[in-house]
């Protein structure tokens, strides 16, 4: 069956755009694309209207709704409360945005500071720019009751602050046609640089325990080969190998 030049441009198109999308994703960090969702062309949907569910506790912190992407098309995952990590914890939202013809996810990440969101007002202190729904004070987090939700009783400490919406539309994506205009800020460029200086010595943490667990099994699997000698060392002290270790 022969393809007519309409259907053979067609074809061509679609496989340079794949390879563009390729070549974006060799040329751009790792470190940027930590479960990232890729649209050819399609833009995210609108910000749907929703309401925040009562925060459980202190310590927890809002992380607003996005939309991801599936063999269906977008879908709407919701905001949730998550207990922070650490102690300073801040959540940067993850953003669609426009580069070298398609929609690419940003994934969010902790850290002390918040970063780049793509200017997206998702709502709930995330205006657009950093947070505006509570700080850190003395080891724990204090909430602005203008932008989260409490029931009755919890032991929280909280203010009362009018936010300023950085930006007003609903638009759930930067760059392109129709999205948002933002650029990071030398400060969020630098919270995004912390994380991924973060991730690379967690990384390198890892393969290093890693390593050390492998050298552990092959210097194990030689003391079997005298089980005689370790007995005897385990009775010449009562029998309790495990005293003394940490959880």
């Amino acid at each position: 069956m022969m393809m007519t030049t309409c259907e053979t441009k067609s074809h061509g198109l679609r496989w340079m755009r794949l390879a563009l999308v390729a070549l974006i994703l060799l040329v751009l960090p790792a470190a940027s694309f930590g479960g990232v969702f890729i649209s050819v062309g399609i833009a995210p949907p609108a910000l749907p209207v929703y309401a925040q569910p009562i925060c459980p506790g202190p310590g927890y912190m809002w992380t607003p709704g996005y939309w991801a992407y599936g063999p269906a098309g977008y879908y709407w995952v919701g905001g949730r409360w998550v207990l922070a990590p650490f102690v300073g914890a801040l959540w940067t939202p993850g953003y669609w945005g426009w580069s070298g013809g398609v929609y690419l996810w940003h994934a969010g990440y902790w850290g002390p500071h918040v970063g780049f969101y793509g200017g997206v007002n998702y709502g709930f202190g995330y205006t657009g720019v950093g947070y505006a729904g509570g700080y850190w004070h003395n080891g724990g987090f204090v909430y602005n009751r203008a932008v989260n939700h409490f029931g009755p009783g919890g032991n929280f400490h909280t203010y009362n602050r009018a936010v300023v919406e950085h930006e007003t539309s609903r638009v759930s994506y930067n760059g392109g046609r129709g999205g948002l205009t933002a650029r990071p800020t030398h400060a969020e460029q630098a919270a995004a640089h912390e994380h991924a200086a973060a991730h690379a010595q967690h990384a390198s943490a890892s393969h290093a325990g890693h390593a050390n667990t492998a050298h552990q099994a092959s210097h194990g699997a030689t003391q079997k080969s005298a089980p005689h000698a370790q007995s005897a060392h385990h009775a010449s002290n009562g029998g309790h190998a495990s005293k003394g270790r940490r959880a």
